[in-house]
């Protein structure tokens, strides 16, 4: 965990900051970028992020386990999109992620079920641009659990933007990764006081057990499920 001095504490405390969000029965988990070109350490854009892939492994056999979808993000520009794009001017090395490319394909060690979705965007925020927001709400999603990477980027992104759609957020912090330990410690606790609860991977698969549709249709009424 991204250790603060007492004094910060104390300034994030009195400002209200750091409460806990509460938790729905309704849960997704959304996977953001853990594509070859973030995972694999070959890409300059890439890290070894192996603990955090094979942990969000465990959060996804859990997930289908009870019955929460599971929805993927990826990034991939077009010629277009490289030649105008201002995120591009700014991270020109992002430009490697070129549709049909082994860098935008999902790490096969969280690989998509036939029946998950998968959404290829081009901005940091699983949210911006994508059909994310529609899917959602026609599964009745209430709670949102973000993995993935990067922690300082897309995750961030894609956290603040489920905040401002009004889902609740949980990420668990074995479950995501960045190219370096200092941004992905600053945004946990960042994300942590002000956006999202960020929390060990244990406590989620223990929130997904205990969940009373854990076998039900994810487009189901809970209120329809026998007790």
């Amino acid at each position: 965990m991204f250790r603060v001095d007492t004094e910060t504490d104390e300034i994030y405390d009195r400002a209200g900051f750091g409460r806990p969000v509460r938790r729905g029965v309704r849960p997704a988990v959304l996977v953001v970028d853990f594509s070859y070109g973030f995972t694999d350490p070959q890409y300059p854009t890439g890290a070894d992020m192996t603990a955090a892939v094979l942990a969000t492994r465990r959060l996804l056999d859990a997930a289908r386990a009870a019955g929460a979808p599971v929805l993927y993000t990826t990034i991939a520009f077009d010629g277009g999109q490289r030649a105008a794009l201002p995120w591009l001017q700014k991270a020109p090395g992002l430009a490697a992620l070129r549709p049909g490319t082994r860098l935008v394909e999902i790490d096969d060690r969280v690989r998509p079920a036939d029946d998950d979705t998968v959404l290829v965007k081009t901005g940091a925020s699983a949210f911006f641009g994508t059909p994310l927001p529609g899917i959602l709400a026609g599964l009745r999603v209430d709670t949102l659990i973000v993995t993935g990477a990067t922690t300082s980027g897309c995750v961030r992104a894609s956290v603040v933007d489920a905040v401002q759609f009004g889902y609740p957020v949980l990420v668990p912090r074995d479950c995501v990764a960045d190219r370096a330990q200092g941004p992905h410690e600053a945004n946990l606790f960042d994300i942590g006081e002000k956006y999202a609860d960020v929390v060990a991977l244990d406590d989620v698969l223990d929130h997904l057990r205990s969940l009373p549709n854990a076998t039900a249709d994810p487009t189901t009424d809970p209120a329809e499920v026998p007790a």
